[in-house]
């Protein structure tokens, strides 16, 4: 991307902008630049934040964004792979822990992963907050410079996998290539599976341990009785089903570790017999066997028999860790947990803010020269943070298409006599998962 591109770009999505533009545009430079800051009103202290430290705040209290084309301006922006290369994207969900925000509405209770050494170390132990589902578009080599297509919140009236099949529903259909959705165990549902299989793209979905595929029936034998409805079965926990596939690949990684692969091909689940699936097996036998680095991974492919082949695809999974390494760089640099906003509806417009930023570094990767500290290693790829020192020093050429503040006067404050209600508060939303009926027939 050129110099010109990447104002083209700030000018569109400033039009995006419905209300508090100004204030909104100043805090996405002021992101930018204050590289240091520790607290949200720091960034009113950034040259580029034209405004009075109150204005942070006023203008998530007030500013609107159109969603709908701001998804679109990132589509149209996006990296695309290079000739020959595959489109691949990722889901992922994210908390966003708010335990004391009682005056917060709509939190549910979430998982705690980074447990503190005061409490209780237990895999049930949950806070409270809110979710974020984000889909992104992957580097070619597992980095933090992932580009975000779209991020929103889970409300609390819907689940994880709703959330995300709106979302691809409405990305896909616009991406001007079919691209590849790599998920997690998380997205281990049937459901889920029927309703990527009905979108233009191909899914691989990592799979649990206690999953039982079939292949198709057999031919009736013309004895008395029903025909069989299934045929030989594959018990993921059951070494003496894996004796047939359907295909084999060994190899090496990029690493040049030893990989195995094994898939069966035209298998189905019992509860949705119409969708065809591919089922792989990859084994990595130099692997510590451990959560984190497991000997054996199964895995689902949904979609077109791919060019690259079903091993090829296999180890596309490696490259949804970038993801995770993204969501680390929006939470720890861009400070994307940090403001202490009452509202969900202000932290959606916080996420919008930090995700523009976040694709406005990757952007400008090419135009930027990173900014290394003394201590940091040249020789390697520059990380999104050393992009971002760069990107606040070339700011000013890049110009804002905001306007000047303007006076307003002053504000002539509270009438006397008027009382001062304590904020309501709100109990957190315990909610139940919700069961979608999976269709049993092939849908029109």
């Amino acid at each position: 991307m050129d110099f010109t591109t990447l104002q083209s770009y700030r000018s569109e999505i400033y039009a995006t902008f419905k209300r508090a533009g100004g204030a909104l545009f100043n805090t996405i430079d002021a992101l930018i630049a204050e590289t240091e800051a520790k607290s949200f009103p720091a960034l009113t202290q950034s040259q580029f934040f034209e405004r009075r430290w109150h204005s942070l705040y006023e203008a998530f209290h007030d500013g609107r964004i159109d969603i709908q084309s701001l998804q679109k301006i990132f589509i149209k922006y996006m990296p695309m792979p290079q000739p020959g290369m595959r489109l691949i994207i990722s889901s992922d969900v994210t908390n966003i822990e708010r335990p004391f925000s009682d005056t917060s509405p709509d939190r549910t209770p979430i998982p705690m992963h980074n447990i503190p050494h005061t409490s209780p170390k237990k895999a049930t132990a949950i806070t409270y907050g809110w979710k974020y589902s984000t889909i992104v578009v992957l580097p070619e080599k597992t980095s933090s410079q992932t580009y975000i297509l779209d991020q929103r919140r889970v409300p609390s009236e819907k689940t994880e996998l709703q959330v995300t099949c709106e979302q691809l529903k409405e990305i896909v259909p616009l991406l001007p290539m079919r691209p590849l959705s790599l998920h997690d165990r998380g997205y281990d549902c049937t459901w889920f599976w029927c309703e990527c299989s009905q979108q233009p793209m191909d899914a691989l979905i990592r799979l649990k341990s206690n999953r039982t595929f079939y292949k198709p029936a057999p031919p009736h034998s013309g004895k008395r009785g029903a025909p069989r409805k299934d045929g030989e079965k594959l018990k993921l926990s059951d070494a003496a089903t894996h004796q047939q596939p359907d295909g084999i690949w060994s190899g090496n990684d990029e690493k040049d570790y030893p990989v195995q692969i094994y898939w069966w091909e035209n298998m189905h689940v019992r509860n949705a017999r119409w969708l065809n699936l591919t089922v792989i097996k990859v084994v990595r036998p130099s692997a510590s066997d451990n959560k984190s680095d497991p000997r054996v991974s199964w895995f689902v492919y949904i979609g077109q028999d791919p060019n690259e082949g079903i091993a090829q695809v296999a180890l596309f999974y490696k490259l949804r860790f970038g993801q995770e390494h993204g969501y680390r760089f929006d939470k720890q640099a861009l400070n994307w947990t940090l403001p202490r906003l009452r509202k969900p509806e202000q932290f959606d417009l916080w996420s919008q803010v930090v995700a523009i930023v976040h694709n406005l570094i990757v952007l400008a990767r090419d135009i930027v020269v990173a900014e290394l500290y003394p201590w940091e290693n040249k020789r390697r790829e520059p990380s999104p943070q050393q992009l971002r020192r760069g990107l606040g020093k070339i700011l000013p050429q890049l110009g804002t298409p905001a306007p000047a503040p303007r006076l307003r006067g002053k504000s002539p404050g509270r009438s006397r006599g008027a009382k001062i209600r304590p904020s309501p508060r709100y109990p957190v939303v315990r909610k139940t998962v919700k069961i979608v009926k999976t269709p049993q027939s092939v849908p029109p």
